[in-house]
C-alpha cells in the first residue's frame, strides 16, 4: 500500500471517530444525559447561572417555543441560552438569556404564558457586581 493511500484512510478513519464522537455529544446534551454529577457546574461569563439545576427541567415542545417568544419579545437582541421550569416561586417559567451587551438576563414567564418580570444581573447581582434589576410587565 503506497504512503498516500495510507494517509487517506487514516484520515478518513480521523473523521469517522471524530463525527462519531460529535453525534455522541449532541445525542447526549439532546437528552439530557450526561456521565457527570447532576449538580449544577459553578457561573462563569458564557453561563452566568451555571449549569441545569436538578429541580428545573428544560423545556420542549409549544411550551418552549411560547417561552423563547416571549422572551425574545421582551429582550430585544439578547440570545437564549435555556428555558426551564422556574423551581425558584419567581413564575412558572423562566428564560435565561444575555443581552446584546452581554449582560445576564433572566425573563420569568407564568403558566398561562405572560411575562410577570424581567431581572438583569444574573444570580445575585453577578454582572459587575451591579445588583439585579426587575421590571415587571405582560406581554
Amino acid at each position: 500500500m503506497d504512503s498516500k493511500r495510507m494517509t487517506r484512510l487514516a484520515t478518513l478513519g480521523a473523521v469517522v471517530v471524530g463525527v462519531a464522537a460529535g453525534s455522541y455529544g449532541v445525542a447526549s446534551a439532546a437528552s439530557g444525559s450526561s456521565s457527570t454529577a447532576t449538580t449544577p457546574s459553578a457561573p462563569s461569563a458564557q453561563r452566568p447561572w451555571g449549569g441545569q439545576r436538578s429541580d428545573e427541567t428544560l423545556l420542549t415542545g409549544d411550551a418552549a417555543a411560547k417561552v423563547r417568544e416571549l422572551a425574545l419579545a421582551k429582550v430585544s437582541g439578547g440570545t437564549i441560552i435555556r428555558v426551564e421550569t422556574d423551581a425558584d416561586g419567581n413564575a412558572a417559567y423562566e428564560a435565561h438569556m444575555v443581552t446584546a451587551d452581554g449582560t445576564p438576563t433572566t425573563v420569568y414567564v407564568d403558566k398561562d404564558f405572560n411575562v410577570v418580570s424581567v431581572e438583569t444581573g444574573g444570580p445575585g447581582g453577578g454582572h459587575g457586581g451591579a445588583p439585579p434589576q426587575q421590571s415587571s410587565g405582560t406581554a
